[in-house]
C-alpha cells in the first residue's frame, strides 16, 4: 500500500468554503486503477495562527499506480480550477507520501 496525504491550512471562517469545495469537486478516483481509499480530515484550529489544519489522505494499491495517476487525464479534470480558491488557504498545500511497512485491520475490515 502507498498512501498520500495533503495538509492544509485553512483559513479561520473559510472551513464551509474548503469543505464545499471538496465535497462538490469531481475527484474521479473511484474509476482510478490502483487507488483505494480517500479521507479529508478535519483537525484542530490555531487561532493564535490562523488557521484550521486540514489533511486529505489517498490509500493506493502502489507508488506506480499513484505516479500513473498524477500523469492521467483523471489528475487534470480534478485538479482543474484548483487555484480559483487560494484566499481560503494560508500557503499551499504540503504533500507528504508513504509506504506501507505494516498493515493492521479491525476483524470486520
Amino acid at each position: 500500500m502507498f498512501l498520500t496525504m495533503n495538509r492544509f491550512k485553512v483559513r479561520l471562517g473559510q472551513e464551509d468554503a474548503f469543505e464545499t469545495v471538496w465535497k462538490t469537486r469531481d475527484s474521479q478516483l473511484k474509476a482510478v486503477p490502483g487507488f483505494v481509499a480517500f479521507h479529508l480530515m478535519k483537525g484542530d484550529e490555531n487561532p493564535d495562527a490562523g488557521y484550521r489544519l486540514y489533511a486529505s489522505h489517498t490509500l493506493w494499491a502502489s507508488r506506480d499506480a499513484f505516479e500513473a495517476w498524477t500523469k492521467s487525464e483523471a489528475f487534470r479534470q480534478a485538479h482543474r480550477g484548483a487555484g480559483t480558491h487560494a484566499d481560503i488557504y494560508l500557503g499551499p498545500p504540503e504533500l507528504e507520501v508513504f509506504d506501507s511497512v505494516q498493515h493492521l485491520a479491525a476483524e470486520d475490515a
